[in-house]
């Protein structure tokens, strides 16, 4: 088993300068709206004996840069000695860093660093310039209005919406307005005629909704819409009424076109009239030759109006009882005197040994979850460890041989076996068993302790495919485990990484070869064909993707990603977000809202600006931010709790009474790590919330994905035929790196690799539980 590095958003010493630096452009820009927005920090990280260390840290807030050059000259006599992740060159005083092989290329939102030693001493130059622009502060990238789309159709009685943002981000608040120009009347905004841009949501597109006013006319109206802003170019948007009193062509709008039934249910199709009628118009569904099972058991017959044309009607089909064991199919025809007709195929979904009953809205719900005895023994030989030894945890395949099993571990197929004879002894109530799936080529590219076998320069891709997805597959499509409802927890830190990582050489690889991409696709697409499996995407956690500049750029990541799998964004059931890591699930006594003598929590050393204090509001946030982006509102979210409970007498009871703001927040966090980016054994920490079943509004489960008592990662380096190496995050002696502000990693002592049985720990979780256990 493998586990993660939890911390990727680039941080500095409190003693650093910042530095505005806007204006950037790329090398060889490719239009005249090539520049971009972005910010520069350089920051001290050590200095003593006549030498010293610096971070420079760079975000881009605009455009793409194809390339990179930074340029600044040094106050003193300092000089550059060794330097990583960009390429130094000083001539004097004057110092130029260019990009890397690796890390030319940084997307809208990216944020990376360099880093360098250096000799001599002096003050902290203030003065950068990118690829031969200076850093001269807010506001002098070029900005412009990015409307999408310029033309719409509105539907006569209906609205329809475009789109807008702005290019790079401004030094404050931008107020846009849509006005309608001359044209038909009937065409008016309803909404977004007035809208507000902050140095924050500058990127996020906000919506203007145009209506079209019902008429009795049968022309196809147009108008003008200008969105303007003082100082920029104005776009128009071009809006047509689509009339619906005659003008319109007339035919039956039917969805879907396909449809599963399952054996002894029902499932429906709607229609509806694309055109308003000038009379009442019958619609008739009838069954074609197929499978007798399949038959019309409401809306046979549906009549529409001038009035109810454009709502859609339900026909529904359902399929009988019967005891084959095929998976028949039908056609019906959907059809109306004078118009083109509709067919829609329904397939039986069988239950005698065929597909079993497919998916629910959520997989926890009702069901008991599968206790993996390999675990379950361990934990109940330790002190006290019985009392949680029959809680479900997550089963790991996190290699090839994993699939198999060995002597002393259960593969694949033996877990589903044990999970069948579980579900059949536990009466009606149906068995929710859970697997990640972890083994991507490159995988935890930012990472060591979890660093798995397959390499992408080694053919690993396609090994991925072949040798793990598609032996995973055939044996979860077995059709005996068919009633079982399995979740598949698919490929942990891997999309995040592509977000924020691209600074190391193994992350950028997986982005220019496309691996995390296609891989998570083809495991989405596989796994989605299987009725009765549920794939849940890693969504990292708010201590990972919770700033803007993570937090947007990862949604739409995930969505188009989702979106070129087999099967689109329907074969993502749900997101789970802390999965092996101790973010708290609630932090009871502040809020993202809360203030300290005036300041905000998120100024705080511990927050640094994160809009999330805690998982559950990260979890619901994102999930409505995702759906923004594409995916079905039915989507769910998990949230491991395996070891983010904080109990102990160590946690907080109350909030804090100082009025020092990091001394209140540090008071009363009940996260009681050094820092949120410890992610490594940590210290102090305890057993969560028990796995439960929509505790809380968007959330389907918490879940214990990562078994207590695995160990995160190794406190030495310890040979292994695993793949997995020695992250000194794992060492409780290591004094810590600019990503967690060079604290102590906060890990416990005599840990071993990674998956491994680490009595130590397990038995600090028990003690340290939250809720307590009873």
């Amino acid at each position: 088993m493998s586990v993660l590095p939890r911390w990727r958003r680039w941080a500095v010493t409190a003693t650093s300068v910042t530095v505005a630096a806007l204006g950037l452009v790329a090398l060889q820009p490719t239009s005249a709206q090539a520049a971009i927005a972005c910010s520069v920090t350089y920051s001290k990280t050590w200095e003593g004996g006549g030498g010293f260390g610096a971070s420079i840290a760079i975000t881009n807030h605009g455009d793409a840069l194809n390339g990179w050059n930074l340029t600044f000259t040094f106050p003193g006599n300092q000089r550059i000695t060794n330097a990583w992740d960009g390429v130094p060159t000083q001539n004097g005083a004057a110092v130029s860093i260019a990009n890397a092989s690796y890390n030319g290329s940084k997307a809208s939102g990216a944020q990376w660093s360099v880093g360098f030693n250096g000799s001599g001493s002096g003050a902290n130059p203030d003065t950068f310039a990118i690829n031969g622009t200076t850093c001269s502060g807010p506001g002098t990238g070029t900005q412009s209005l990015v409307v999408s789309p310029t033309s719409v159709s509105v539907t006569e009685g209906a609205t329809a919406t475009y789109s807008v943002r702005l290019q790079s981000q401004p030094s404050s608040n931008v107020t846009v307005t849509s006005t309608a120009g001359s044209g038909d009347s009937d065409l008016t905004l309803s909404g977004g005629g007035s809208l507000t841009f902050t140095p924050s949501n500058w990127n996020t597109p906000q919506n203007v909704t145009v209506a079209a006013a019902e008429d009795s006319d049968t022309t196809n109206g147009t108008r003008p819409f200008t969105v303007a802003s003082t100082g920029l170019t104005s776009v128009t948007v071009n809006a047509t009424e689509s009339d619906n009193d005659g003008g319109g062509t007339q035919a039956l709008v039917v969805a879907p076109t396909a449809v599963s039934v399952n054996e002894g249910g029902s499932a429906t199709y709607g229609v509806r009239l694309q055109s308003q009628p000038t009379g009442n118009v019958t619609v008739t569904s009838t069954a074609g030759s197929g499978d007798s099972d399949l038959t019309v058991s409401g809306g046979a017959s549906l009549t529409f109006t001038t009035s109810n044309w454009n709502t859609a009607q339900n026909v529904t089909v359902a399929a009988a009882e019967d005891s084959d064991e095929t998976n028949g199919s039908r056609p019906f025809t959907v059809a109306s005197t004078g118009l083109t007709s509709v067919t829609v195929t329904a397939t039986e979904s069988d239950n005698d040994g065929g597909t079993g009953p497919g998916r629910v809205d959520n997989p926890y719900s009702g069901a008991d979850g599968y206790v993996n005895s390999d675990w379950s023994a361990k934990a109940a030989a330790e002190p006290g460890g019985s009392a949680v030894a029959s809680v479900s945890t997550g089963v790991w395949m996190d290699r090839i041989a994993a699939i198999a099993g060995s002597s002393s571990a259960k593969g694949l197929r033996a877990h589903l076996d044990a999970a069948v004879a579980q579900d059949a002894a536990n009466g009606s109530r149906p068995l929710t068993i859970q697997f990640v799936i972890y083994n991507l080529p490159n995988r935890d590219c930012s990472a060591l302790a979890s660093n798995g076998e397959l390499l992408i320069a080694e053919n690993g891709l396609n090994r991925y495919k072949t040798e793990y997805i598609d032996p995973i597959a055939a044996i979860m499509s077995d059709s005996k485990y068919r009633n079982l409802r399995i979740v598949a927890i698919v490929e942990i830190d891997s999309l995040p990484n592509l977000v924020t990582n691209l600074n190391l050489a193994k992350c950028q690889e997986a982005k220019d070869s496309g691996a995390y991409v296609e891989g998570v696709q083809y495991a989405l697409s596989k796994l989605y064909a299987i009725p009765n499996v549920y794939n849940y995407v890693d969504a990292a956690h708010h201590g990972w993707l919770g700033w803007d500049t993570n937090f947007g750029p990862a949604a739409q990541l995930f969505s188009s990603t989702a979106a070129g799998a087999t099967g689109g964004r329907a074969t993502v059931h749900g997101f789970i977000t802390n999965t092996a890591n101790y973010s708290a699930l609630r932090e009871p006594h502040f809020t993202i809202n809360t203030q300290v003598n005036g300041q905000s929590v998120r100024a705080s050393k511990w927050l640094d600006w994160n809009w999330y204090v805690d998982e559950l509001t990260f979890a619901q946030a994102f999930r409505t931010r995702l759906i923004s982006e594409g995916f079905p509102s039915t989507i769910g979210m998990l949230i491991d709790t395996s070891r983010n409970g904080w109990g102990g007498t160590a946690r907080p009871t109350a909030p804090s009474t100082s009025n020092v703001l990091d001394t209140f927040v540090d008071q009363s966090r009940v996260d009681r790590r050094l820092h949120a980016g410890n992610w490594c054994n940590q210290s102090g920490a305890g057993l969560g919330e028990r796995p439960q079943a929509a505790p809380a509004a968007g959330i389907d489960a918490y879940v214990w994905i990562k078994p207590p008592g695995e160990s995160d990662g190794s406190s030495k380096e310890i040979p292994n035929n695993e793949g997995k190496g020695f992250d000194r995050m794992c060492d409780p002696t290591y004094t810590g790196n600019d990503r967690n502000k060079n604290n102590m990693s906060g890990a416990l002592p005599d840990a071993p690799i990674s998956g491994q049985w680490f009595s130590a720990q397990f038995r600090q979780l028990l003690a340290n539980a939250y809720p307590p256990l009873s």
